[in-house]
């Protein structure tokens, strides 16, 4: 059972926690704060945007927080305080409506926070529009959207959690979409793509369910959609589709299912690599660096990257497993050098 402990804090830390100015003073609202929290949650009324958000965890007794928020989305991983200590962290978050599935309803207006942890324990807290944030902007599918539901997880819902103030997630994956569905429903390219500002990190994972489309279709769209991130002055990263966990007898995942091999026989994720290879764009493959990884846990080991356990289901993936894809991206930005070391969280 956790144990949480923001309202003792709350009574000691109401007047000190992080700075704020006085309420009216010269006729200004103070950010949001301490005040606008619960003991497991916080409600800010604040306006879509980019906002950062900066925490002092801990207290008097020993303490393990988490920060999850909007639709499900981990913003700062389980943090340790000793007792009678406190840490500050900060994080950027993106505030939009619908808050997840670009197709799904819009969720809670403002920006909305969950305290976890095994004791979660939250001295002080102010929330502040950002400035000259980074934005990475993600187009996919339900292996990477904002999943509403538990235990489902994509792994663009667990990016953020290794994100240090300064770059934000804006994740626009929606489930069940191809290529072409993608490109032809204006909510979500057509609303996408007029949001992409210069210097935009914009990943694009879609395959799965890219089933009956051919090569040369996938091929032109994945180049439209290169086209259109590079006109708006984003920077296109291609990423080849997760691998499903889909073993032959002998242990390996060398077989069409688990490869994205679609009924035309097209190799999607080679499609993918062809693409970036010709239009010089960075790769990410989460099909061929998983693919080692699964096959080296196991048949069993692998159940607990997907909903195996849960749902009978291969494709998909559970918190865990959101997060052991998610850390894969963050590891291959920072190889790539796409984003600054100082704003990554690493270990």
């Amino acid at each position: 059972m956790r144990r949480f402990t923001i309202a003792l804090l709350t009574a000691l830390t109401l007047s000190t926690a992080l700075p704020a100015a006085p309420a009216r003073a010269h006729g200004r609202t103070p950010p949001p704060g301490l005040a606008d929290c619960t003991a497991t949650a916080c409600h800010f009324d604040v306006p879509p945007g980019t906002y950062d958000v900066t925490v002092r965890l801990g207290g008097p007794l020993a303490a393990s927080t988490a920060i999850s928020g909007e639709t499900r989305r981990s913003l700062l991983p389980e943090t340790a305080t000793e007792a009678g200590r406190t840490v500050t962290r900060s994080f950027t978050v993106n505030v939009r409506t619908p808050e997840g599935e670009p197709t799904g309803p819009d969720g809670t207006p403002g920006l909305d926070l969950t305290l976890g942890g095994t004791a979660p324990a939250l001295a002080g807290i102010r929330v502040t529009p950002a400035r000259h944030a980074r934005q990475i902007v993600l187009i996919g599918d339900s292996t990477v959207c904002d999943q509403p539901g538990d235990p489902y997880s994509g792994w663009g819902q667990q990016l953020p959690q290794f994100l240090r103030k300064g770059v934000s997630v804006a994740n626009y994956a929606d489930s069940g979409e191809s290529t072409v569905t993608y490109l032809a429903n204006p909510l979500l390219w057509g609303t996408v793509q007029p949001l992409i500002n210069p210097g935009d990190l914009v990943l694009v994972q879609l395959a799965h369910n890219d089933k009956t489309t051919d090569e040369a279709t996938y091929r032109a769209n994945l180049e439209t959609l290169v086209a259109g991130i590079r006109e708006r002055g984003g920077r296109p990263v291609l990423v080849t589709p997760i691998v499903r966990r889909w073993f032959n007898a002998d242990g390996t995942l060398n077989n069409d299912t688990a490869l994205l091999v679609n009924g035309l026989g097209v190799d999607l994720p080679g499609v993918v690599r062809s693409v970036a290879a010709a239009e010089r764009v960075t790769l990410i493959d989460l099909t061929a660096q998983p693919k080692a990884l699964v096959e080296s846990l196991g048949v069993e080991g692998s159940k607990a990257i997907y909903l195996y356990n849960e749902k009978k289901d291969n494709t998909h993936t559970s918190a865990h497993g959101a997060t052991v894809y998610a850390s894969l991206v963050r590891d291959a930005l920072l190889a790539r050098h796409l984003l600054p070391k100082d704003r990554v969280r690493v270990g």
